[in-house]
């Protein structure tokens, strides 16, 4: 992972949002709620700008605030995204509908292991951004990569965990569990048949996984 003041040097980089992406970062950072961190999510945009990504399944809405960053990046693109938390599927829902690009993306209200046959009706996709329980993204990948277009790319986010992936010793079961998990995923992945795949020290760690051509 880069160090604490180059990974500043290059946010500073970053251009500014506009003022509702800067309330709902002001948001999430008050409410606790986890979003992708500014290196990580301005690699994923800049990825799908080159991808030309035209339709793309989130899985893991929280707040909609990568939702809209991908439909400001991409004006043509729409974004079919998937959200449990009621809390939070309230919150999108209204930050969403004071975006000019409200209408470039469809919120399904679930859990995204419970709703495969609502996300069917929308595939095929382009890409596909997995950030929700990371316990689940091998659960989350398996199932929604048969809805990916056979140029299409998979992007997973937090795959680093804040580095403790890369750790020995880590003090709580719950996030030795959760550590464990993550690892065995990216493992996995790096050693998937169907996929390409790299993982990105941007952020708090992204994968990108793009097919290899034709499903068998």
């Amino acid at each position: 992972m880069l160090n604490e003041k180059l990974h500043s040097y290059i946010e500073g980089l970053i251009s500014e949002r506009n003022p509702l992406l800067t309330e709902m970062e002001n948001y999430a950072s008050v409410h606790h709620v986890p979003i992708m961190e500014l290196s990580g999510i301005e690699t994923m945009l800049q990825l799908l700008r080159i991808h030309r990504s035209d339709r793309i399944l989130e899985v893991g809405t929280a707040i909609g605030y990568s939702a809209l960053r991908m439909a400001n990046a991409l004006p043509h693109a729409h974004i079919v995204t998937i959200e449990r938390d009621l809390e939070r599927i309230e919150a999108a829902e209204q930050f969403i509908q004071r975006s000019e690009h409200s209408h470039q993306i469809t919120l399904i209200k679930g859990d995204a292991l419970e709703v495969e046959d609502i996300v069917k009706e929308h595939a095929l996709f382009d890409a596909i951004f997995i950030d929700a329980a990371k316990g689940q993204y091998k659960k989350f990948f398996e199932m929604y990569a048969k809805y990916l277009k056979d140029d299409g790319m998979i992007i997973t986010d937090n795959v680093l965990f804040k580095g403790l992936v890369a750790e020995q010793e880590i003090e709580t079961k719950r996030i030795r569990n959760l550590v464990k998990k993550i690892d065995e995923f990216n493992h996995w992945l790096m050693s998937h048949p169907d996929y390409d795949s790299v993982i990105l020290p941007v952020g708090d760690g992204v994968a990108i996984s793009k097919r290899r051509g034709e499903r068998k």
